[in-house]
């Protein structure tokens, strides 16, 4: 499997990604963008993506009942040498589901996530998968 992307600068404040029929604005102004993803953001929000994507894959397979599912990520990022340094993450899922068949999902996304096992060896990631906490 093979993956393409084109990135242009559109200006000193914003850049443009763009692959297959979408497209992404990236902050690249030196003072911030509040109105893109910077690169750091870009990388979490990949991460998050592989996450769910990774997800959605193995729900049929293991007949996973969800309803939803969140993640949030939380990345420090190191000065010298500049890197992520550290990324934890917390998977929400709206579901019945045992704890047991929580974990085997929570394997799942860990083993099959081609962003995941791609930022995992070069950086302190860590975090949990739990089920969504009902008010009632």
């Amino acid at each position: 499997m093979q993956f393409h992307v084109v990135s242009c600068r559109e200006s000193a404040h914003l850049s443009r990604s763009s692959c297959k029929n979408a497209q992404i604005d990236l902050d690249t102004d030196l003072a911030g963008n509040p109105d893109a993803f910077n690169p750091a953001e870009l990388l979490l929000a990949a991460l998050s993506a592989c996450m769910i994507k990774g997800i959605e894959r193995v729900v049929p397979i293991l007949k996973f009942e969800l309803r939803g599912v969140e993640v949030r990520v939380h990345g420090v990022r190191q000065d010298v040498p500049p890197r992520m340094e550290s990324i934890t993450y917390d998977i929400v899922v709206d579901t019945d589901e045992d704890d047991r068949r929580l974990a085997l999902l929570h394997d799942n996304v860990k083993k099959f996530g081609t962003v995941f096992n791609t930022v995992a060896p070069g950086t302190e990631l860590s975090g949990v998968m739990r089920r969504q906490a009902h008010t009632v």
